[in-house]
């Protein structure tokens, strides 16, 4: 199982590009209520979460936190959420950020000595890691993004990850990409 966290305030094309793509794959990707049943987006784009954030169980293949600057503090606010990829971190499961949410990740303190990437100006917030000048940067478990206008190649690395580059390949022939 996936999970990918939905708090009020998350930015819509980093959530529901991701959601689009890794489904696209036929992998089994669950988006996670942290401020409720129904999440408000950024933009306003309200969306009905699959499950809430307490009915998650602790043993996701992996977490995925999408950006959005109010998302991203509602997720770091989220002692669930923090529990949640604490135990993927443990666990070797693959940990997984975009734009303003890799500064999750440094506040939890996960990204010791890793390679990672998020949102231009908020470097200084991932705190422990080497920068990555990048667009996605993967390292081991670790998968982080700039941004919006990054989510289809951070969406197909996650394929490439959880599947295998030809399954990526497909999906991104398929889409024109």
């Amino acid at each position: 199982m996936i999970y990918l966290f939905l708090a009020d305030g998350f930015e819509e094309i980093e959530a529901l590009g991701c959601v689009d793509i890794l489904r696209r794959a036929e992998l089994d990707v669950s988006t996670v209520g942290v401020t409720g049943k129904t999440v408000t987006g950024a933009h306003g784009v309200k969306v009905e979460a699959d499950i809430l954030v307490s009915e998650c169980s602790d043993d996701a293949e992996m977490v995925i936190l999408p950006g959005g600057s109010t998302g991203t503090n509602n997720l770091a606010a989220s002692e669930a959420v923090a529990s949640l990829v604490r135990s993927a971190a443990r666990r070797n499961a693959y940990v997984a950020a975009i734009c303003a949410a890799p500064t999750v990740l440094g506040g939890l303190g996960l990204l010791e000595g890793k390679r990672a990437v998020c949102y231009p100006g908020l470097e200084g917030r991932l705190t422990g890691a080497k920068r990555c000048d990048k667009r996605v940067c993967v390292d081991g478990n670790y998968i982080t993004s700039r941004g919006p206008g990054t989510t289809a190649e951070f969406s197909l690395a996650i394929v490439e990850i959880l599947k295998d580059r030809a399954a990526a390949e497909k999906i991104r022939k398929g889409m024109l990409w």
